[in-house]
């Protein structure tokens, strides 16, 4: 049997951090996660899926998301119940997430689409020269001029420059 949800959406609220009497931290939140079809006016709606996550993730989710924060969850549906005051039963529905993964820089703060959040153009050969990263176009540039004759990280090593390659019969797999 299968029991397996991958969510990626945007918290409603920040995380609720709470710890039961034995001292295990424990974080709820409440993820909205778009659906991939539009309604009848054309617009898309969007499920709010609670979301309860364990120990050591629990208190990293409470520290470092943040209402607006954008989080991928992967976990297990869990259904359970209870007598509310009412002598009502009561149940709920949500997400024990396994793992969550932080899908914004920390300072980016949520932007709720609004697409406006500074982040590299991965088209452009830009390096580390983007802000938000802690570096500056001027370190780039020194840093390009101390390691002359090295292949920096993010360089295209099978960048046409017109130089024929020299590989042995040997170096290759096949």
């Amino acid at each position: 049997m299968l029991n397996r949800v991958v969510l990626v959406g945007r918290l409603t609220k920040d995380p609720e951090l709470r710890y039961t009497p034995s001292g295990v931290a424990v974080a709820t939140f409440t993820l909205a996660v778009n659906r991939t079809f539009q309604n009848q006016q054309g617009e898309r709606e969007a499920d709010f899926i609670n979301c309860v996550v364990w120990r050591k993730q629990a208190e990293n989710a409470a520290n470092f998301l943040k209402k607006g924060s954008l989080a991928g969850v992967d976990g297990r549906l869990q259904t359970r119940n209870y007598e509310g005051q009412d002598g009502k039963r009561v149940y709920v529905t949500e997400v024990v997430a396994e793992g969550v993964q932080f899908l914004e820089p920390k300072g980016s703060g949520g932007s709720g689409g609004s697409g406006n959040t500074a982040r590299p153009n991965p088209n452009q050969n830009q390096g580390y020269g983007s802000s938000p990263f802690g570096y500056d176009q001027n370190q780039q540039q020194r840093s390009n001029n101390n390691n002359q004759g090295y292949t920096r990280v993010d360089d295209d090593p099978f960048a046409n420059d017109g130089q024929p390659i020299d590989i042995s019969d040997d170096d290759l797999p096949f």
